[in-house]
């Protein structure tokens, strides 16, 4: 007797679940399950703790629970033929956001030819007019994104762009085309939310690997942009260069009917049945099994609100990565206005002497870039390939924190070394790694924003940074170009010192993302979503508009 006894202790805690359409009290309701307890068995489970950078076990994204997360599923599907597709698609919209944006053609001193001459003259605004639409719209695509959905946003910003894109190829005079340009800025705003909904069909392990991988599209546009315009200029002219670099928009808009829309966005939109398709869909393409068990739907009705952004979870966080933001774009379009500028200079000392002999020389006619000054922009152009092979080697390794810092000082640093007059050679070096810190930094940064912000308001964070960094965009050819008149020494203090405080606003961040789980609603706590399903905390109290099915 005693020995059964002592065997009965040993037995695991039995839990019954109801399944059947029976009468419930509050309590079932809540909790869902009846337990049967025995006396010396211990009823909790004991946490399991995830080594940096470690995937998430098999046995917990797959669970036999009676529910799941569309976290849950989107790790038991995996990465998969759905993914690369998707990976495709989405480089592709990076691609043609810079066909679009006017970094291809080294900003202000690409000139376009035309028989009016105050076109030939004025030109060079048009990029800065593009960057004003970007700034203008981001938010504004972003709180759509989360409102209406991420592929109705970013339907809706393709076919605006490739519609004003093609149409500012016959612009007849200087006035239209700055304002054709402004409404293509427009709607490049919102091309950014590719990301959004490429993170958001991502597995944690394959998240930061994948959206880096973009900026290996986004170089690839660059090259090929700056060939075209090698190509067409001297031919055809800036009217057919347009309307060609609006043609893969035109592809992608296509694809778009592809897209499905987000699973998590349908779970927080209370669209069940939407997700739980989209999710089969994705698993049959895979060719991995669905969970078990019943997806858990997270309603928020009020999405992409402006102060979910400045809760005190979120402030600091929003701050710090608005600033960070603003570093890269200012220091990465600075540096291309830089490089021009130095490669004509043949070095830094030189410049200041040089400037004022094109000054005179610019106030009779303007000057079109050559194909050697093409050339030049292509080497320079091909330094982020690098640049993205090192962070994708380290972001994982280090975290996303840690990697945008070391981004940012590596860039202040070369960017003191220029004070010691290199020569050409020695210039184009340090350009070069320069350069492809900055843009891998920018890129970690387009992994950290998505993975910070839940679902309710991801759209909209990453909208609200990409128009800061737009705002840094039209800054910093103040700081490089005018500024560069009068001392080549203050403008590259002005970049160094700025990229040292974006490097401490990084390791300042409250919240690293890396190896954790994407959070939903922005009415649970952040993380909550890898703790457990159906278990609450008690700190966390629900507001109306979030419910739980």
């Amino acid at each position: 007797m005693e020995e059964d006894l002592f065997q009965l202790r040993q037995l695991p805690v039995v839990k019954f679940r109801r399944t059947g359409e029976s009468s419930r009290s509050d309590e079932d309701v809540i909790s869902g399950e009846h337990e049967i307890q025995i006396e010396g068995v211990r009823t909790e489970l004991e946490p399991v703790e995830l080594e940096d950078g470690a995937a998430v076990p098999k046995e917990f994204a797959n669970p036999t629970d009676d529910t799941f997360m569309v976290e849950d599923a989107v790790e038991a599907i995996g990465f998969g033929k759905f993914q690369w597709k998707l990976s495709v698609i989405t480089g592709l919209a990076w691609a043609s956001n810079c066909y679009q944006d006017g970094r291809c053609y080294g900003n202000d001193d690409f000139k376009y030819p035309s028989s009016s001459a105050s076109l030939g003259r004025h030109f060079s605004g048009v990029s800065q007019v593009v960057f004003v639409g970007m700034m203008s719209s981001s938010t504004l695509w972003g709180n759509i994104s989360d409102q209406y959905g991420r592929k109705t946003g970013l339907k809706i910003s393709v076919l605006w762009t490739l519609y004003y894109g093609i149409l500012s190829g016959f612009a007849p005079v200087y006035s239209w085309i700055l304002v054709l340009r402004g409404l293509v800025g427009f709607g490049i705003g919102g091309v950014p939310q590719s990301v959004t909904l490429y993170a958001e069909f991502l597995p944690m392990k394959a998240r930061a690997k994948c959206i880096l991988l973009i900026e290996v599209f986004w170089a690839i546009g660059t090259v090929f942009e700056v060939l075209l315009a090698v190509l067409v200029m001297p031919t055809l002219g800036w009217r057919w260069l347009l309307i060609l670099s609006a043609l893969p928009l035109l592809l992608f808009a296509v694809l778009c009917f592809w897209l499905p829309e987000s699973a998590r966005y349908d779970v927080l939109s209370g669209n069940q049945e939407k997700a739980i398709a989209t999710l089969k869909r994705i698993a049959t393409e895979n060719g991995a099994p669905m969970p078990l068990g019943k997806l858990i739907i997270s309603r928020q009705e009020d999405r992409g609100k402006m102060r979910d952004l400045f809760t005190p979870h979120f402030r600091w966080t929003t701050l710090l990565l608005w600033f960070i933001w603003f570093s890269n774009a200012f220091s990465y379009y600075g540096l291309v206005l830089l490089t021009t500028e130095f490669f004509q200079a043949g070095d830094v000392c030189s410049i200041s002497s040089r400037r004022k002999e094109v000054k005179a020389k610019c106030s009779l006619t303007c000057e079109y870039l050559t194909e050697e000054d093409y050339t030049d922009l292509l080497w320079t152009t091909l330094s982020e390939f690098p640049g993205v092979l090192v962070t994708l080697w380290i972001i994982d390794r280090i975290g996303r924190k840690k990697t945008m810092a070391l981004s940012f000082f590596v860039f202040s640093f070369c960017s003191l070394l220029l004070f010691l007059c290199v020569g050409r050679n020695v210039l184009t070096v340090l350009l070069f790694i320069a350069r492809a810190f900055i843009s891998g930094g920018f890129q970690a940064a387009y992994v950290y924003t998505p993975e910070v912000y839940p679902t309710a308001t991801r759209a909209l964070g990453l909208g609200t940074c990409s128009g800061m960094a737009r705002v840094g965009a039209l800054i910093t050819p103040f700081i490089a170009q005018v500024m560069l008149e009068s001392s080549v020494y203050l403008t590259l203090v002005v970049y160094s010192g700025c990229c040292l405080l974006a490097a401490v606003a990084s390791c300042f961040l409250p919240i690293e993302t890396k190896g954790r789980g994407l959070q939903e609603s922005s009415h649970r706590e952040w993380g909550q979503e890898m703790v457990g399903k159906g278990s609450h905390s008690p700190g966390v109290t629900r507001s109306n508009s979030g419910s739980q099915e």
